[in-house]
């Protein structure tokens, strides 16, 4: 159950970035409001979370899968560019990621 808050989390705190980039700096009501309350969701889902997972863990799962996803959303959905480099850094966010959750289970 706990991944499955976690999981939440993510998809809560990814559309919560996306409507940042559609509220245009808050110019836009509904992405602004849909920015808020998504944030609030995933803030809670991810406190949740924290009751049965280790913080470094679970942040670092939140934070490491919502910034790769959040970079696939800007490529495929904003047309942002997907440069070598960039391709190269989520590989290697992914990798920590992965490391992190490997050693936790020791």
């Amino acid at each position: 159950m706990t991944w499955l808050i976690l999981t939440g989390a993510i998809l809560f705190e990814l559309a919560g970035t996306t409507a940042m980039k559609l509220s245009e700096g808050f110019t836009r009501l509904l992405p602004s409001v849909a920015l808020v309350v998504c944030y609030v969701i995933s803030f809670a889902l991810l406190t949740l979370t924290l009751k049965k997972m280790d913080v470094s863990i679970a942040y670092a799962i939140w934070s490491g899968a919502g910034t790769v996803l959040i970079t696939v959303i800007g490529i495929l959905v904003f047309k942002e560019p997907a440069t070598l480099l960039k391709v190269l850094c989520i590989a290697l966010i992914v990798a920590g990621v992965v490391g992190l959750n490997l050693l936790s289970k020791h």
